[in-house]
């Protein structure tokens, strides 16, 4: 499977970068495309300070957008967005395909005080779901937002899916490199499947200090090795995955076979 990652900074109402990196991506080969967090919108601390009106239609160009391109490519694209309904606004990310578009509502958003997603977007606070899982020739995906992959239940939902590729999507700054890469290793690790992390670049200046998008977006192996990732400056990362290394991953490791033969023998125990 030959999937990419577009690290770029926010591109406002543009779609000229898109169209150029998307032909690209296509001509290689690549059958899907991830995006950073806040790439098609600006970043959180600035739709603080827009109208909702703008945030809507800002929203709707992006998404008619990005239908005509995975049309017009034949690709599938993966793109954070900021969508409004009945004047309510809700962070999401979509998938847009040849033939059909979906979404999904990030279920547990950032809620610290210099951060709070969680107060601003209108994201309905129940019991988590599973993640969006979608195949594309034979090839499994599973879509979680960055601040997601933090928490033990989302992984739960997808411990039977099979998924062999988790693509996340995000926003880190600050000091936090190592230990971004520190949680996606064990994550692909644990459960001996790919992740797929795209991370943003640029800045946001604050009153008091500037936010720095640092990049390096990554593709990890299900044995916890980083096959290739990125620096701090625009670039399109095309990469290959292969569903034969992630069954080989778990025959090796038996983490998944562990937990299933416990889970047997429990329920057999229960007849």
């Amino acid at each position: 499977m030959r999937a990419a990652v577009l690290q770029l900074n926010a591109q406002g109402m543009s779609s000229t970068k898109l169209y150029n990196y998307i032909r690209v991506a296509s001509k290689k080969g690549v059958k899907v495309l991830l995006l950073g967090e806040y790439v098609l919108n600006p970043f959180f601390k600035e739709l603080e300070q827009m109208s909702v009106s703008m945030i809507k239609e800002q929203a709707l160009h992006q998404i008619k957008i990005l239908k005509e391109l995975s049309l017009t490519y034949s690709i599938t694209i993966i793109a954070p967005l900021v969508i409004v309904k009945k004047d309510k606004i809700y962070k999401c990310i979509a998938k847009f395909s040849p033939t059909s578009a979906s979404y999904y509502n990030q279920q547990i958003l950032i809620n610290y005080a210099h951060w709070n997603e969680d107060k601003f977007f209108a994201n309905e606070l129940a019991p988590l779901l599973s993640p969006m899982v979608f195949k594309i020739d034979g090839f499994k995906f599973a879509v979680m937002n960055g601040f997601e992959l933090h928490f033990d239940d989302f992984f739960a939902k997808l411990r039977n899916k099979n998924i062999d590729c988790l693509l996340v999507p995000s926003v880190s700054t600050f000091e936090s490199y190592e230990r971004w890469k520190a949680l996606i290793l064990t994550r692909a690790f644990t459960h001996n499947i790919y992740i797929l992390r795209a991370n943003r670049i640029g800045e946001y200046q604050d009153k008091e200090f500037v936010w720095k998008f640092y990049g390096d977006s990554i593709l990890a192996s299900p044995n916890a090795e980083i096959l290739n990732h990125l620096g701090n400056t625009e670039e399109l990362m095309i990469v290959d995955m292969s569903h034969t290394d992630v069954v080989r991953a778990r025959r090796t490791w038996g983490f998944k076979e562990a937990i299933s033969k416990r889970a047997l023998k429990l329920t057999k125990k229960d007849l």
